[in-house]
Order: C-alpha cells, then structure tokens, then sequence
C-alpha cells in the first residue's frame, strides 16, 4: 500500500465555509477545443465546496483509504524540519497545487527514494525539479486544462483593473472620499490599444479570444505558431521572440510555462524595452520576471502598472517589495483556485490516482514526465536541461 502525502494551503481563519456564496456549479461539457473534463471512476465531495485548503483534502480521503493507503494531508512545507520533509521518506507519491507548492527539489528527491508519482492538482509542475523526475524516474502528471479558463478570466480582470485604474478608485470609496480626479487621472480605455500575450497555449489563446471583443490590436509570440485560420479569426499578428513583440504593446500578459528559457525573461533589459506607460501582467509564474525590476520600472514610470498572482517562493514573505510597490494589482496565487476550478482538479487527481493504482496509462494531456523522459504536454510546453 502507497503512502500519499498532500501538500495543501492552510484552511480559512474562521474555518471551513458553513454555507456557500452559491447552490450550484454551471455544468461543462468539455473544455475548448474538445478535450474532455476529468473522468474519475466517482467522487467524494459536492461540486463547489472548498477542496484546495488542508481540511477539504481535495476529497481524496475516502477514495485512498478505502483502498488501503495512506493519507498524509498538510500545509507545513518550509525546512527540513517541516511535515513535508519528515514525510517524504517514505512516500510513494506527493500532490501539491502551484498554489502552495511542495518544491520538490533535487535534494528533496533525493532522500525519498520511494517517491515515484508526483501530482499537481493545477495546472504548471515547476515546483518539482523536472531534471531530477527524469533522473530518477518519477512520473509527474499536472490536471490540464482543469483551470485554462479560470486563468484567462482572472487576466483580463487585472488587465482591465490597471487600465482603468480600479483598485485605487476602489479604495477611495473605502476611505470614504469622492475625488474624482484622483481616480482618473491615470484611468484609460483599453479600446484600440495592443495586447500581447507572451505564450498563446489554452490560457494565453483564452485571453485573446476575451478581449476581442474590446476592439484591441492583439500579438503574439510562441514556440508554436498558431494555425493562419486562427489568426485570421481573431486578427492575430505573430512575432517570433517576446523581444520582437514588447516595443510595440501597451499591455503584455504573460502566459508562459517557467523553464530554462523563460526563467528572468522580463529583466531590466527587455522592460526598457517596452513603451513607457505600458502595463504587465503575469499569471504564469513570479520567476519569469525580475523582482527587483519589476519595482524599478514601476518607480521610473516605465511600466504605469504590474499585476499577477504569482510570486517566488510562495506564499510571499511579509516583506516581498511587491506588496507596497506603487500602481500593481497583486493577488496572492488564486487565479486557478476558484471554487469551480477546484472542483475539475480535485476530480483530476483523483482520475490520475486511480490510473496509477490500476495500472493503467495516465491521460497523455496530464503527462508531463514519464520513463525518464518529458512526456505529453511536458514535451510540447517544457525545455529540458
């Protein structure tokens, strides 16, 4: 019997939710482009109920110990000293969300000589030394797709956000004032700007579809180009680096994987490369831009705005210099944890632990290492060492 250790964020302050803001969850048939939802075999929990937190254990508990496993379920994951690192000994299999990842370092993976599964219950499996799976050959398998959408939403949200200046007329209702000009005095319309999104996959792709219909000028950069039908569709102009693409935007979103060739892309160097006044958001990962520039080229007024919900490491220490940087939009990492995205990674999980439990192949869209080797949607979207 496997011994499962579930990395997972800490429960809210008042506890598990009594009641819920909503009854129900809209009913999907299938992704985008035709993939289907997660198909395990059941689950143990009611769509739309907090899953991702210590206490909702992504409603595995049942499942794994009927079957004769066992469950460790945690948030303690910092230092040798912490659950995590007590627990790895011993495990066969670790699940985390990119939410609060369980950073399964090269030393981490080796002192669990057992560890053969690694889960993300999310979307992006960074956190996990994807040089050390394949060394070692653990299989790492993420639930794609689970939180595409989820993401693309929380994007245009922040770019809409900056454009228009919203949280700081927000907070002027808070303090109780009325200073229109303080509010607008850095509000714009996004109507006829350019967009760009670094990475046009299932997220970035989603973003662009979104804002369409804002009359934008949309670009984009990728690995892969899309097909000519789709840019023609959404009038889409392709560059072939981020470098080419940044000069002529005034918003960039970032939707990129985080890998070698990705890893402090947006350093001094290419933001002073964009236009000045223009605005960034980054969903994808915190270590694809530089931290301390970011701060800069806010201060300069090089970039009138950041926002994103990913930071490194997470969670963020109380003194990130992103928390009191001027004119950004920061989340702690929630983008791809609404209620309704829990409910589709919870049930991936639980799909990519019965395969693995009854021998049989796991989703190649899930794959991302398997047989010493980036496999599925880790060979198209990842660069190994």
């Amino acid at each position: 019997m496997a011994k499962i250790v579930c990395v997972l964020y800490d429960d809210p302050i008042d506890g598990q939710p009594k009641t819920y803001a909503r009854d129900d969850l809209p009913a999907l048939s299938q992704y985008p482009g035709g993939q289907t939802l997660p198909t395990p075999s059941a689950v143990d929990f009611t769509p739309g109920e907090l899953l991702g937190s210590v206490s909702g254990e992504l409603g595995l508990r049942k499942f794994l110990e009927e079957r004769g496993h066992t469950l460790v379920v945690t948030s303690d994951k910092e230092g040798p000293d912490s659950v995590l690192d007590k627990e790895l000994a011993d495990a066969e299999i670790v699940i985390s969300q990119p939410f609060w990842p369980a950073y399964l370092t090269p030393e981490r993976i080796a002192k669990a000589p057992n560890l053969k599964l690694a889960v993300t219950a999310g979307i992006g499996s960074d956190h996990v030394d994807l040089q050390s799976a394949i060394e070692h050959g653990i299989t790492v398998a993420e639930v794609t797709y689970c939180n595409s959408i989820s993401v693309a939403e929380h994007v245009s949200m922040m770019i809409l956000s900056l454009v228009r200046n919203y949280i700081p007329s927000y907070q002027q209702v808070i303090a109780g004032g009325w200073n229109i000009a303080d509010c607008v005095a850095r509000s714009y319309d996004l109507e006829g700007m350019h967009v760009g999104t670094v990475a046009a996959g299932r997220i970035g792709l989603a973003v662009l579809k979104r804002l369409k219909p804002f009359d934008v000028h949309l670009h984009y950069t990728d690995k892969h180009r899309l097909p000519a039908d789709v840019e023609e569709e959404y009038g889409l102009t392709f560059h072939e680096s981020p470098q080419d693409m940044v000069p002529f935007c005034d918003v960039v979103t970032i939707n990129a994987p985080l890998h070698p060739e990705t890893e402090n892309l947006f350093d001094e160097k290419l933001l002073n490369t964009m236009k000045r006044g223009a605005y960034l958001v980054n969903t994808a990962r915190g270590k694809i831009v530089d931290r301390d520039a970011i701060v800069r080229a806010l201060e300069s007024g090089q970039l009138a705005g950041y926002a994103g919900d990913v930071w490194y490491p997470q969670p963020a220490p109380a003194d990130h210099p992103w928390r009191t940087m001027p004119h950004h939009g920061m989340t702690p990492h929630i983008s791809g944890s609404s209620l309704s995205a829990q409910a589709r990674y919870a049930a991936g999980t639980r799909e990519i632990l019965e395969s693995w439990f009854d021998g049989t192949p796991i989703r190649d869209e899930y794959l991302i290492v398997q047989g010493g080797q980036l496999a599925g949607t880790g060979a198209h979207s990842y660069t190994a060492k």
